[in-house]
C-alpha cells in the first residue's frame, strides 16, 4: 500500500499569486517582473504542475510584492489565461483575470525587421490584438503578425 504526498508552496502573508501560467512560462514571468533572484523578495515558483483547465501550468508567489498595471499587460501577453491574486495578512483581498486590450502601444517590438518602427524613425510599435488565445498581434503599420512566441523572445531578449 502507498501513501501519496503531496508537497505544498507555503502561504505568504502580503504580496501577489499570478497562477493559470501556461506550462513552462513561470521564468518568464519573472523575467517581465525583473525578478533576478538578488532582490530579496520570497518567490515560490510551482512549474508544470497538474491543472483541471490547463492540464499543467505554472504558478509564481511572491511575497511583498504588487504588480503594476504595465507588469500586469506584458504577463497577459505571454499568459491569457492568468488569474492574479493579491494576498493581504494571508487572505486573498482580490483576485482577477488579466485583460489583453485591443490595442498595443510601445509594449513589444514588430517582428518585421523592416517595419518603420525597427528604424531610427521615432515611431512607437502599435499593434491591434487579431487573437487573444494564442496571442497574435498585428501591427499597425506594417500588417505583419507577431505572435507568443515572438513576444516571449523579445521579453527574455533573445
Amino acid at each position: 500500500m502507498s501513501k501519496e504526498k503531496e508537497l505544498f508552496i507555503r502561504e505568504i502573508k502580503e504580496g501577489t499569486v499570478i497562477d493559470h501560467i501556461p506550462a513552462g512560462r513561470a521564468l518568464v514571468v519573472l523575467k517581465i517582473l525583473n525578478i533576478t533572484g538578488r532582490e530579496g523578495y520570497k518567490i515560490s515558483v510551482l512549474m508544470n504542475t497538474d491543472s483541471e483547465k490547463l492540464g499543467k501550468k505554472d504558478l509564481v508567489k511572491i511575497e511583498n510584492r504588487y504588480l503594476t498595471s504595465g507588469e500586469v499587460n506584458k504577463i497577459a501577453l505571454i499568459a491569457p489565461n492568468a488569474t492574479i491574486n493579491i494576498i493581504k495578512n494571508y487572505e486573498v483581498v482580490e483576485k482577477y483575470k488579466v485583460q489583453l486590450p485591443d490595442k498595443i502601444t510601445n509594449v513589444v517590438k514588430c517582428s518585421n525587421p523592416n517595419c518603420i518602427t525597427n528604424t531610427n524613425e521615432p515611431v512607437k510599435p502599435k499593434f491591434k490584438v487579431v487573437n487573444k488565445n494564442p496571442v497574435e498581434l498585428r501591427c499597425l503599420y506594417c500588417n505583419k503578425i507577431t505572435d507568443e512566441n515572438d513576444i516571449i523572445k523579445q521579453f527574455l531578449g533573445e
